[in-house]
């Protein structure tokens, strides 16, 4: 992890603290299953996560919305509107770019495993139906 991340990571609540790690780790592991090396970085002054031929993923958790933690995907993609229609009850959704997590419930690992390997196959996939999911 990134010495900038850690600092971030580090001012979270515990609970934003193990959801963040856990996050984490399913987007390396979806990223080995599609032979993906991912790129960490520190975008808007957020974990940012991607690959080549996908799209960024950022992670954060927002004191505006201190109950979840936050994941983003690109706004100009059709990502989020996917998302909303293949797994309309998975998550809340924010607007066009923002899926959130809440901290006091069990990690929706299935959902997500979906919606990490979408973004980060997502040049490949931004022309099918649903993205072919």
């Amino acid at each position: 992890m990134l010495p900038e991340i850690q600092s971030k990571i580090a001012t979270y609540p515990e609970d934003a603290k193990a959801h963040f790690s856990a996050l984490e780790a399913l987007i390396f592991d979806v990223a080995e299953s599609l032979g993906k090396c991912v790129e960490e970085s520190v975008k808007w002054e957020e974990a940012s996560y991607s690959v080549k031929g996908g799209t960024a993923i950022r992670v954060d958790w927002k004191a505006c919305s201190p109950e979840s933690l936050c994941m983003f995907f690109n706004c100009k993609t059709l990502l989020i509107e996917t998302f909303k229609e293949v797994l309309p009850d998975a998550f809340e959704y924010q607007g066009n770019r923002e899926l959130r997590i809440p901290l006091h419930s069990p990690i929706p690992i299935e959902p997500l495993r979906i919606c990490i390997a979408a973004a980060l196959t997502y040049q490949s996939r931004k022309h099918e139906p649903l993205l072919g999911l």
